[in-house]
């Protein structure tokens, strides 16, 4: 036992994380009799699904639309990177996801017949997007999700995913009661994004990418993750960084439009669907027109949205607080990082290449959203894979959890200001050879901590961890393709239509693994 160690307890399941993908899986699996143990590193339970306004993404019975045409509109923005069949295998348990969500007691809105309301968002053919209390979705979602899943163990630090000859044993943290071993056959990262990379974000504070450094030092793959989704329309102040409010696609799907400072609607000719084109066109857009000008952000005008305030209540909340009207005034938006296409390499019930690790929600890559996030089909994630996570956790009760190892790890990080600003500037919407060559050099200077360090100082190694892996394959992906999009290499190559599955090495540099094919069993 390593001296730091100073207590120890048991699980069948181990949830980092208390987001949709974790409680779903957690809620499954105590209904189903394991001993589950949840983890989250904050003080109460701030997630990014808490902020999705939106809604989840499935097809109703309803409506004039199909398993087939949600799927085609996922691989579509997916812009050639999508897994088709693992696409259509989440896509087609959105129903019975929703239908478990709703009994344990989510409400969604209606419209006066009583039937389901729904509406349109960008990259989607029909109206399929479910959604609750106007633009407050994810505040329904957790408020259901936290009453079914009353016991999680805040402050709580993931440290090391445990693993014996290459299979978990346990999960080696650190909370109130200091260090601590949990044995247990699974552990489920179900740690959220990364949007914390960047100077502006959609994600909470605790978005930090600590499920991609936990996997990657366990021997798991990851992939995509050069493909960050940057949302186009969040509301933009001069000068401010930290999470910014998101205003929701819905309010274009509503009828808002898209404008620059002078009036002009950009995005016609564009693409087809104009300001309701997938997410990554849109941001592209914008970047690209404020690179060409002297303006630091678009407008976007919603004034003949009907009934706005009732309808978008999340967001006319944000703008009243600054000063704006969306009833009256144009709404001034930018980009800022929002969502991770990519992440730790898994199935579509959750499996890596490590036996016993899985992973579900934004830190995992099914193969569901390639190289663009469809919008809405996140939270749909989360609620499938999160419950199917629950089932194989079920099939690994009794496997041994012999711990051999305990060592504390070390951490190399760079200054999360400095990682920010070079992010920002450097591997954001657009990239170039020069911007991904200055970020290298920046992650070249990172320090190494020796054990113990500040919660704070492992949030930043796993930040720059994900950066390296990021500026790797940005570097590699010598393309444009959805969310990665480079000005020295404006089109799409056919050869580089594949994923770059990128792991450490026994000396714990990260290498490109040249097959697709993500290996393991359960």
């Amino acid at each position: 036992m390593n001296p730091s160690v100073s207590w120890e307890a048991g699980a069948d399941l181990v949830v980092v994380g208390g987001g949709i993908a974790g409680l779903t899986a957690a809620r499954t699996a105590a209904a189903r009799g394991l001993r589950v143990l949840t983890v989250s590193k904050g003080g109460s339970t701030e997630t990014a699904t808490q902020y999705a306004q939106g809604g989840i993404a499935v097809v109703g019975a309803e409506l004039d639309d199909s398993i087939e045409s949600h799927v085609a509109d996922t691989c579509s923005a997916g812009a050639g990177l999508c897994d088709e069949d693992a696409v259509r295998s989440i896509v087609a348990g959105g129903r019975a996801a929703i239908a478990s969500l709703e009994a344990a007691g989510a409400e969604f809105d209606r419209t006066a017949d009583g039937s389901v309301a729904r509406t349109r968002e960008g990259g989607h053919s029909v109206r399929r997007i479910i959604h609750a209390g106007g633009d407050a979705t994810g505040a329904e979602v957790q408020r259901t999700l936290d009453g079914a899943v009353p016991t999680v163990q805040f402050d709580t630090t993931a440290l090391r995913v445990l693993t014996t000859d290459g299979e978990v044993v346990g999960l080696l943290v650190r909370g109130p009661r200091g260090v601590g071993v949990v044995h247990c056959p699974t552990v489920l990262l179900a740690t959220g994004g990364l949007g914390q990379l960047f100077s502006c974000s959609t994600n909470p504070a605790g978005a930090t990418a600590d499920g991609i450094a936990l996997a990657l030092d366990a021997g798991a793959r990851v992939a995509d993750l050069e493909f960050v989704q940057f949302h186009p329309t969040v509301l933009f102040a001069a000068g401010t960084t930290g999470r910014r409010p998101l205003i929701s696609e819905a309010v274009r799907g509503e009828g808002a439009h898209l404008v620059d400072v002078a009036g002009r609607a950009f995005m016609a000719g564009v693409h087809p669907l104009g300001d309701l084109a997938p997410r990554d066109v849109v941001s592209r857009a914008i970047a690209e027109l404020l690179h060409d000008s002297v303006d630091d952000h678009v407008l976007l005008d919603a004034r003949l949205v009907e009934h706005f305030h009732e309808r978008f209540p999340t967001v006319t909340a944000s703008c009243l607080e600054a000063g704006i009207d969306p009833a009256t005034d144009l709404i001034p938006v930018a980009p800022a990082a929002h969502y991770s296409c990519g992440g730790v390499v898994t199935d579509t019930a959750g499996r890596t290449s490590v036996p016993g690790l899985l992973a579900a929600g934004e830190v995992a890559r099914t193969g569901l959203h390639g190289a663009n996030r469809l919008a809405s089909n996140s939270l749909l994630e989360g609620l499938v894979v999160g419950e199917r996570a629950a089932i194989v956790a079920t099939e690994r009760v009794g496997k041994r959890v012999e711990v051999t190892d305990l060592a504390l790890p070390t951490y190399r990080r760079i200054d999360r200001g400095v990682l920010q600003r070079t992010m920002t500037a450097d591997v954001g919407v657009v990239r170039d050879a020069a911007g991904l060559a200055a970020a290298q050099r920046v992650l070249a200077h990172g320090v190494v901590s020796e054990p113990p360090v500040e919660a704070r100082a492992v949030e930043d190694a796993a930040l720059t961890a994900a950066a390296e892996v990021i500026v790797l394959a940005a570097n590699h992906r010598r393309e444009s393709r959805g969310c990665h999009t480079r000005r020295d290499f404006p089109e799409s190559a056919p050869a580089q239509r594949r994923s770059l599955h990128i792991e450490r090495d026994p000396e714990g540099q990260l290498a490109i693994v040249n097959d697709d094919v993500m290996t393991g069993a359960s």
